[in-house]
């Protein structure tokens, strides 16, 4: 039987080999990046590998202490050797869509802090044009979310509010993410700069011009690098 996370594996697994010894990296957020923590705490354990992780969630949080894996915050950190992410979407330009498990915004703040973002995803995220098939996450306040969310919909979206176990979806940072739906995103780095300027938004999926390489691995295992 086929490994239906072969692609996923394959990408984490070489982006985690990209990590040195000595260094600090940025641990990015999902189930893709799972990956990484599993290689990462072989090679400690095989390789004699020294790294230290600043992790953009609770849950890589949770899963690097259940590793092994030495942490920092990052406040205690001058900046990040290299940061390691998963995407929901990857279009010819390396712009991105990330935000499916809702903590895009630490992400942005760890990956600005990094000398490189690489990327990894399977083969089936890459899209000739982000948010035809997924949904652009935007993080919003609490407070007035209702009006944030129509001034959304202005921008040519329908807006759905992310729900998790019937009740509203809220992130790390204590707010809600709305989920939008566009017809595809032609312009995106327009776009980013409108929601960077709209009142009641804190961040948003869009990441444009921040990808280094992105590793690519497909169904049979195999990988490339997108430079």
């Amino acid at each position: 039987m086929s490994d239906p996370n072969a692609g996923k594996r394959a990408a984490a697994y070489a982006a985690a080999d990209l990590i040195q010894s000595g260094t600090t990296v940025g641990f990015g957020t999902g189930s893709t990046f799972a990956f990484v923590l599993e290689r990462l705490a072989a090679r400690i354990r095989d390789q004699g590998l020294r790294v230290r992780g600043v992790a953009t969630s609770q849950q890589t949080t949770e899963l690097a202490g259940k590793l092994g894996i030495p942490l920092a915050q990052l406040d205690d950190v001058t900046g990040l050797d290299l940061a390691i992410d998963g995407a929901d979407e990857v279009d010819p330009h390396k712009n991105l869509i990330k935000g499916g498990g809702g903590a895009h915004l630490r992400e942005r703040l760890v990956a600005v802090m990094a000398k490189e973002l690489v990327v990894i995803i399977d083969d089936s995220k890459l899209v000739a044009q982000l948010g035809r098939a997924f949904l652009l996450p935007v993080e919003v306040v609490q407070f007035g979310w209702q009006q944030t969310r129509k001034r959304l919909a202005a921008t040519g979206c329908e807006v759905v509010q992310r729900q998790k176990n019937g009740k509203a979806f809220v992130t790390d940072n204590g707010n809600f993410v709305l989920d939008c739906r566009y017809p595809g995103i032609a312009d995106a780095a327009a776009l980013q700069r409108t929601l960077d300027a709209m009142p009641g938004v804190v961040d948003h999926g869009l990441f444009v011009g921040m990808a280094g390489r992105i590793v690519v691995g497909d169904a049979q295992g195999r990988v490339r690098i997108i430079d």
